[in-house]
């Protein structure tokens, strides 16, 4: 059982790695055995398919991803913050999304992600039905507007970066105070 848990495990990080880079589209099921070190077959007999491989690779980086970096409704700033470390640290987790989104734009909708926004919109809206919380933007609207900003500078073309040399943490101050400004009270 060890055994199996362990390749288990091994696939999904080579998977990982390999849907990161690649999408769906592009990782191959043989470069993902042979960097995990074990028989393709393995992958079919743990996940059915290459696209059940790349939901349990998602589904798994989305509940780390919430496990790791909590949203806070009483500093939606600092949320902002951590969400830009987050993917200054762990490229890949914003790779995957981004392949999610480009190959799965009408697919079904990962329980994980789903239940991670229904989270984050009920404690939104709570905060706002509390009081706590600005109603200037929506539930919706907010949490876009949040994770667009926190993406912003890993997500802008790598032309800009000669013209907006700025160093790591003045961008994360950037990305805080957008947050702070667009939450403030008008």
């Amino acid at each position: 059982m060890r055994d199996a848990a362990e390749t288990k495990r091994k696939l999904l990080a080579a998977a990982t790695e390999e849907f990161a880079e690649r999408g769906i589209a592009g990782a191959r099921v043989d470069r993902i055995a042979a960097a995990a070190g074990c028989n393709k077959a393995m992958i079919y007999s743990y996940f059915g398919s290459k696209d059940d491989l790349f939901d349990a690779v998602f589904g798994e980086a989305v509940a780390r991803f919430v496990a790791d970096v909590p949203m806070d409704t009483d500093d939606l700033p600092g949320y902002a913050g951590r969400l830009f470390d987050r993917y200054e640290q762990r490229p890949e987790a914003l790779r995957l999304s981004i392949w999610h989104r480009l190959e799965r734009p009408k697919g079904k909708g990962l329980n994980e992600v789903m239940q991670a926004n229904d989270v984050r919109l009920h404690d939104l809206r709570r905060a706002q039905e509390e009081g706590r919380l600005s109603t200037h933007y929506t539930p919706v609207e907010l949490l876009v507007l949040i994770q667009s900003v926190s993406t912003a500078w890993t997500t802008t073309n790598p032309e800009l970066d000669e013209h907006a040399a700025i160093p790591r943490e003045q961008r994360r101050a950037l990305v805080v105070d957008a947050i702070r400004r667009l939450i403030a009270e008008n």
